[in-house]
């Protein structure tokens, strides 16, 4: 029952820090846009191909990337 002096004061506080962060979120006006945020992660903004790779990196990727042949015997 001791246990019970510290863990509803606790719950007590940890209720009251949410409920404070609730209302903060609201007057901050984090709830305004709802739906502008789910649009702008469907929209493609890509600039085009990025940089090429440097010489050494390409000519080990084109040898990586090349299938190897074997002959049964």
């Amino acid at each position: 029952m001791s246990v019970l002096i510290w863990l509803v004061p606790i719950a007590l506080l940890m209720g009251a820090a949410g409920l404070a962060a609730f209302f903060w979120s609201l007057k901050t006006g984090q709830y305004e846009d709802l739906t502008g945020s789910a649009a702008r992660i469907l929209l493609d903004e890509d600039q085009g191909p990025t940089a090429q790779p440097p010489a050494d990196r390409r000519h080990q990727a084109r040898k990586r990337s090349a299938p190897s042949v074997r002959k049964n015997v």
